[in-house]
């Protein structure tokens, strides 16, 4: 089934003093499969929110259209999604779990309103900080109420725009558990971001968008998978290697990047001085390393 189907979109702004028209989205083009984490990447400025907000109904694209669930994207299907926009505001004067009873409500959810806020907050990891201003969170703790309204409806298909930006390495790390843990109950989630190595922990597949255009898309093992990048190759017993330069330096050892081509060689040469061969290990392209790789064959 797919959840979101993006078809050739395009989208320009008028901007500046002569409100010129600058053309922002290029044709965009892709797709979301139930049940799927798809990671929409690239750097600040590609047309990620843009995107992101032409699908959640917020703006009309110039040309092309977008379905979700199979309609055309608008305020209907809006009620169906949990968002979580690039910088979410909420009234500082409330705690977290007022704004949680408020969105509740504006979904006009049936049952024990009170019993599902205290769930959200437990999956999102803010129980004991429900009750405090809003006024005195964090930038991490903002981000997690943001996801707690995004998910107080309990919708199959979340969209959440740079959800880790701005994050400490260990908030991106629980924001990624939440993530992970919200697959497992079968939710669709569709995020964008600029970190590619939150996007290569945790997506099944990624859409890379440049400048307006996608210019790389797919499964995410099948990416990842079979193209080496280099051999890590870790040495002992010698100072250095002719025609070999060390990338690190660790007590006695001393790690190398090769190119495939040059690791018979490398070889040769540690055995021929007296070294010993500790690891041969080859290393795949990274997602970073692919994203850059597909930039520059533009």
């Amino acid at each position: 089934m797919k959840a979101i189907e993006v078809k050739g979109i395009f989208k320009s702004f008028r901007e500046g003093f002569l409100l010129e028209r600058k053309e922002v989205l290029h044709g965009v083009e892709f797709e979301v499969r139930g049940g799927a984490v798809v990671g929409l990447l690239g750097p600040n400025g590609a047309g990620k929110t843009t995107t992101i907000k032409i699908i959640m109904g917020i703006s009309e694209p110039d040309s092309g259209e977008v379905l979700v669930s199979g309609k055309r994207a608008s305020r209907s299907t809006r009620e169906n999604i949990g968002f979580l926009p690039e910088a979410p505001y909420f009234y500082d004067y409330l705690t977290g779990r007022e704004i949680l009873t408020s969105f509740a409500r504006f979904y006009r959810m049936k049952g024990d309103i009170s019993r599902r806020v205290d769930e959200v907050l437990e999956i999102v990891g803010m129980r004991d900080e429900a009750d405090r201003w809003v006024r005195s969170y964090s930038k991490g703790m903002l981000q997690r109420i943001g996801l707690a309204q995004a998910i107080i409806h309990d919708p199959d298909l979340l969209v959440l725009d740079e959800p880790m930006s701005g994050l400490d390495p260990i908030g991106r790390r629980e924001f990624r558990e939440i993530i992970s843990g919200l697959k497992k109950k079968g939710k669709t989630i569709l995020f964008s971001s600029h970190i590619l190595q939150d996007v290569e922990m945790i997506c099944d597949e990624v859409v890379m968008i440049y400048e307006g255009r996608v210019i790389k898309q797919g499964v995410l093992e099948d990416m990842l998978s079979g193209e080496i990048s280099h051999y890590e190759v870790t040495v002992e017993g010698v100072e250095e290697i002719p025609g070999f330069t060390p990338e690190r330096r660790s007590g006695k050892r001393l790690l190398f990047m090769v190119e495939e081509g040059r690791v018979d060689s490398i070889v040769k040469a540690v055995i021929e001085a007296g070294g010993k061969i500790r690891a041969v290990i080859p290393r795949t392209l990274t997602l970073e390393e692919i994203f850059i790789r597909e930039v520059k064959d533009r």
